[in-house]
């Protein structure tokens, strides 16, 4: 057998490391995706109380805020209007831009609808824009006129109260 000249071995040497570099990269860059997902959903478990809401672009009374709350939990949610359960699940994708989430009812009035939705985490702010027409994921945080848009603005109840801002 004939030895491999050295040029050759230098230039395959070369390119196993661009490839050994390149997998690694990839790697780091997909660890920190799944960190992300990782991260948003540990973050977004808890319980929320609206401050601030608006349907098809329209604010929602202070009285109806007041009547709301919402449990997240391990990818299962509950929300109570009142004395009015919804239960259901709902999923992240923190790589999407901006960030999404489907829901989907299992038990209550929206027992079987999907909703796809935009979401932003900041500290304990939790920003949800949802089509409730169920037709396509929202695009920008906006509730508008003529739409099924509904737009709400979460803060996260620490022992029994909630943090207004105002």
């Amino acid at each position: 057998m004939s030895e491999i000249p050295t040029e050759c071995r230098d230039n395959a040497s070369y390119m196993m490391k661009n490839i050994l570099c390149t997998c690694l990269g990839l790697a780091s860059l997909l660890t920190g995706f799944a960190a992300d997902a990782a991260d948003d959903a540990k973050a977004v478990q808890g319980s929320w109380k609206p401050v601030k809401a608006e349907l098809a672009g329209q604010p929602m009374a202070d009285a109806v805020l007041k009547s709301i709350s919402l449990k997240l939990d391990n990818g299962k949610y509950e929300v109570l209007v009142g004395e009015t359960p919804d239960k259901g699940t709902y999923t992240l994708d923190s790589r999407s831009k901006p960030r999404s989430m489907v829901i989907t009812g299992t038990d209550g009035p929206n027992q079987g609808k999907t909703f796809p939705a935009i979401y932003e985490l900041k500290g304990d702010t939790l920003r949800i824009c949802y089509d409730l027409s169920g037709v396509k994921r929202p695009t920008e945080f906006k509730s508008i006129a003529g739409t099924k848009l509904y737009l709400v603005t979460y803060n996260r109840q620490k022992d029994g109260t909630t943090k207004t801002g105002r």
